[in-house]
């Protein structure tokens, strides 16, 4: 029996919704509680949250949650906290400041009553009776961002999620490769490791030269400059701000999620807005054009944000005219390339100016390191195996290429589970010791985990082919089979479509006549209908409409 386990609650082989537990004897630390995000065939999906039925399982077994700690404050690495905390018990949380601040915010927004521990870059911390972590600076789009060493048992881990080695941050500070580097003494166990961009064979230019870039935009925008970005990039934001300055801009911030990002961040002190230039977004129209900088949540072009409602004339305050620039300065996240460049299309169609990184590259720099920057982290801290970690199988099956078969690094000392597999430490030897069956909880609305697998094909059926509803009237409880009644939306002309209409009363009636002669109850002959005609009319017509049938009392 494995001492040391490492649990990916969040799966792998995908980049969002990191949770990982650490799990030795009685105790259990988690690292991360972040949210992923819905695929194309997941329709009406907000987010996704980790299955924690595994943890739950484990307190119902006397196990105790001894400590959380979070990585950075990505929404992707924070963001589950308000959904998860509630069904687990109390436990300490820990963070660098700005992960802490937004930590928090995330959690009174859904109204978890729970604070972040800050902790001190210097300091080890002991969580439980087997677990101490000591936290390192490094760069990423998101300030404050820390890797965790932790000290267990069994040996050390290094957690280095999320990362890049940019030589010139924009708030100068710089990752901590001097105290990293001392770890390559230390004979850590387990480096787990950001392989995101691993398919990139140079290093990732400096965050600090999107600065210019802004400014020279800026310099050439006769109206408002629109500036939309991702909420958490305080660095990028810092940068427009600064050449708002330049420009003798004011700034104004619309969008609920960079309105609470920039005022923690402000608070503090993360992010410098010189005083007097910022506006409330209410007194937006008393600024002319040409003397405002408009920060604008909506990045990815997500339905509902505000720049999509002000794209499209919806937006109560804030309006797109010709004469404005609008700059996206981020680039799409996979999956949402569609609402992203749908965003950027219907500016060209209004003949709006905009400006991407497509045709302008200096606008958007990675928060993730590439290949040559993650050997030089391998290479610092010289661990006995390694796992890469936060990107899809490609990047993971790369990374693998890339320190077997380039770098020499012992290939059985690469570690790429695959979802659900526990992987287990035991004397300084690895194996996997057990197998979970985890399944992401869908978040739709208010509602938690109530989405399930039937209402996604329901909601697929629809989009894709429609609906047929079938009336079968009821007279004092007689089924009139020759009064049966089709209707249909978004699957076919019905006018057209007599033969269709048609063979749908027919077999229905043939079915239920079946059924009846069966004496089936009226609601199991229900979904015999929907299922049966769903099946014979994919036959004849290759579609598959949702069908609904409805017994009508008349």
């Amino acid at each position: 029996m494995s001492k040391l386990k490492i649990i990916p609650l969040g799966g792998m082989g995908q980049v969002t919704q990191n949770m990982f537990l650490y799990e030795y004897e009685n105790e259990i630390l988690i690292v991360d509680c972040g949210i992923g995000f819905p695929d194309s065939y997941m329709p009406g999906v907000d987010i996704l949250i980790p299955d924690i039925s595994y943890l739950l399982k484990k307190i119902d077994e006397g196990k105790e949650i001894v400590g959380m700690v979070l990585t950075h404050g990505h929404d992707d690495h924070i963001a589950a906290l308000p959904y998860l905390l509630s069904d687990l018990p109390e436990f300490p949380i820990f963070g660098s400041p700005l992960t802490a601040g937004f930590a928090e915010q995330r959690m009174r927004d859904g109204k978890i009553g729970r604070f972040v521990t800050v902790v001190n870059d210097t300091n080890e911390v002991r969580i439980g009776n087997n677990f101490s972590v000591r936290f390192f600076p490094v760069t990423h789009s998101v300030p404050d961002t820390r890797h965790i060493l932790i000290s267990t048992p069994e040996g050390l881990i290094y957690h280095g999620s999320d990362f890049k080695l940019d030589p010139n941050p924009v708030d100068g500070i710089v990752s901590d490769l001097e105290h990293i580097s001392q770890l390559a003494n230390q004979n850590v166990l387990c480096l787990l490791i950001d392989c995101l961009r691993v398919e990139y064979p140079d290093w990732v230019e400096s965050e600090s030269l999107t600065g210019p870039a802004i400014e020279r935009v800026m310099a050439e925008t006769q109206g408002k400059l629109v500036m939309t970005l991702m909420s958490s990039h305080i660095h990028r934001i810092q940068q427009t701000i600064n050449a708002a300055q330049k420009y003798q801009r004011k700034v104004v911030f619309i969008g609920r999620s960079v309105e609470q990002n920039v005022e923690v961040a402000t608070r503090l002190g993360k992010l410098i807005i010189p005083e007097g230039m910022q506006i409330d977004k209410k007194h937006i129209e008393d600024i002319d054009d040409k003397k405002l900088c408009v920060i604008v949540a909506g990045s990815q072009g997500q339905e509902g944000s505000s720049l999509i409602r002000a794209i499209y004339g919806e937006h109560r305050i804030l309006r797109i005219k010709k004469s404005d620039t609008v700059v996206f300065s981020a680039d799409a996240i996979p999956g949402n390339q569609l609402t992203f460049y749908g965003a950027i299309n219907e500016l060209c169609r209004n003949r709006i100016h905009v400006v991407y990184p497509a045709v302008m590259p200096d606008l958007h720099k990675s928060g993730h390191a590439s290949a040559p920057e993650q050997q030089e982290l391998l290479s610092l801290i010289k661990p006995k195996y390694v796992m890469p970690i936060g990107g899809d199988d490609r990047h993971r099956f790369k990374f693998f290429e890339l320190v077997a078969s380039k770098l020499g690094f012992d290939e059985n000392h690469v570690l790429i589970p695959d979802t659900g597999e526990v992987l287990g430490f035991e004397n300084r030897e690895f194996s996997v010791v057990d197998e979970i069956n985890l399944k992401p909880q869908i978040i739709d609305g208010l509602g938690v985990g109530d989405v399930g697998p039937k209402v996604l094909k329901d909601r697929r059926s629809l989009g894709q082919a429609g609906i047929v509803t079938i009336i079968i009237p009821r007279v004092r409880g007689n089924l009139e089979l020759k009064k049966i009644e089709v209707v249909s939306s978004g699957f076919v002309f019905m006018k057209e479509a007599e033969d269709v209409v048609q063979f749908i009363k027919t077999e229905t009636a043939r079915v239920v006549s079946e059924e009846l002669r069966k004496k089936t109850k009226l609601e199991m002959l229900k979904i015999l209908v929907e299922k049966r005609i769903s099946r014979r009319l994919y036959k004849i017509i290759r579609r598959e409409p949702m069908i609904v049938c409805v017994f009508m009392d008349v």
